[in-house]
């Protein structure tokens, strides 16, 4: 199960390692994708602007526990390319231990704010019911999510990406059928929805400990490893807590990009919810780029391989900038079919529309600044990657969201806009960060 991604082809490496986690995000994102595409087909407006409101805060948690998890991937990685199998198992072991911690706090946490959270998001009157009820469902779900994060993390860290795409993948096939199940026989709405969501998430974890039980993973854990050690948790924290702040931040203005769009009224907030779905899909390869990048450099690293953890970035960023081309053009000619799969609404495909034509063209700007960023995770550089995402969001992304939609208030294109704007800052940052840190390797390699 351990596979060794420091010798071969870089671009072969990259390719066989990222299909199957770009399969399993795929798989993950039809989830929230699923809920949404299925409801539209038994329900009317209101309830899925509540589904889509709920996915969204849903979505947010399981981007911040994945980006805490980015740590666990790195320390692994590093110590598995190093060849020190006691730091890889201390690794899991304090991964484990610590998310389950957090997974409690939260679960209690947001079960007591779920009606703040839902008026915190200027949620229309109309889906507000419906949106508490999705969110209660979801959030006694946690850790379950929480589970398969870091059984992915894990996996990943040891090289492989092919056993969480067959979790979320009978996860997937288990959410189709129960929201058709919930929603469509038994008419259960949003909270058939959350239903399918929450059980179908149970079935992957359960899945996982299975495979887990019965396969050798090449690391032996033993009660030791899931005893709290300071350092080792301090190295998890120090590379996740970043990515996790980061991605949070991202969400963060994602929702307050849907308040305004949900002050607007309730065509625009389900136009916007839509479309952030569509949104996604596409952007799969440059957000698998992220991972794939830091999980191959970390093994790189911690092999003393610098030069092909450099190359692993290199490539990477040819790969998603020549897809997000592609799709951003193609984009331009299908938007609103696109849209129409979701609904038949003729003033939500029209919004819809307008918001995609603009804000897909992100797909190339992120696509880098996703692969910078898992580089610098790579290194232990987390922070860079903070930094620039928090400085695009309240520099360009809500501002400029605020503005268009202030000053445009007949179309979604320039709010759509706001979003490649923000991305276009992140990536000169990253350039800029990328040279500062290959002088500090050049001068300590002299030294």
């Amino acid at each position: 199960m351990e596979k060794n991604l420091t010798s071969g082809s870089v671009f072969r490496n990259i390719v066989s390692f990222s299909l199957p986690y770009l399969l399993s995000y795929f798989l993950q994102t039809l989830y929230g994708m699923a809920d949404l595409f299925i409801i539209g087909q038994f329900n009317g407006v209101d309830s899925i602007t509540a589904v889509s409101v709920g996915s969204q805060v849903m979505h947010m948690l399981t981007v911040m526990i994945v980006g805490l998890a980015m740590g666990s991937t790195v320390m692994i990685g590093k110590a598995v390319g190093a060849r020190q199998p006691q730091q890889a198992s201390a690794a899991i072991g304090n991964t484990i231990t610590l998310f389950m911690g957090v997974s409690a706090v939260f679960t209690v946490l947001l079960l007591l704010l779920v009606n703040p959270v839902v008026s915190l998001m200027s949620t229309p009157s109309e889906a507000a019911a419906d949106a508490v009820t999705y969110l209660t469902i979801c959030f006694i779900g946690i850790p379950f999510i929480t589970a398969y994060n870091i059984i992915s993390a894990m996996f990943r860290g040891l090289g492989d990406s092919k056993s969480p795409m067959y979790f979320i993948g009978v996860a997937c096939l288990a959410n189709i059928f129960l929201d058709y199940l919930f929603i469509g026989v038994f008419h259960l709405g949003a909270a058939g929805a959350a239903l399918g969501t929450t059980l179908s998430q149970t079935v992957s974890v359960l899945l996982a400990l299975t495979v887990i039980l019965r396969q050798k993973t090449g690391i032996t854990l033993k009660k030791q490893h899931f005893k709290p050690q300071a350092h080792t948790m301090g190295q998890i924290l120090k590379i996740g807590l970043p990515v996790a702040l980061q991605d949070g931040f991202i969400q963060i203005a994602f929702i307050v990009i849907t308040v305004i769009a949900n002050r607007r009224g309730l065509h625009d907030a389900a136009a916007v919810g839509i479309v952030e779905k569509i949104i996604g899909v596409v952007f799969l390869v440059p957000s698998t780029m992220l991972s794939t990048v830091s999980a191959l450099s970390a093994q790189n690293i911690g092999a003393g391989k610098q030069e092909r953890a450099a190359s692993t970035l290199r490539y990477a960023v040819y790969i998603t900038v020549g897809y997000g081309l592609l799709v951003s053009i193609v984009t331009q000619f299908i938007a609103a079919s696109v849209v129409g799969l979701f609904t038949e609404d003729a003033a939500v495909i029209l919004l819809g529309k307008q918001y995609l034509q603009g804000y897909i063209w992100d797909c190339i700007f992120a696509g880098v600044h996703f692969s910078f960023s898992g580089y610098f995770c790579a290194y232990g550089r987390s922070g860079i990657s903070f930094l620039h995402n928090f400085l695009s969001i309240i520099c360009v992304r809500v501002p400029g969201a605020f503005l268009a939609s202030k000053y445009f208030t007949d179309t979604l294109f320039p709010m759509g806009l706001a979003a490649p704007g923000g991305s276009l800052l992140s990536v000169f940052i990253c350039a800029a960060a990328f040279l500062w840190l290959r002088r500090q390797q050049a001068r300590a390699n002299i030294s």
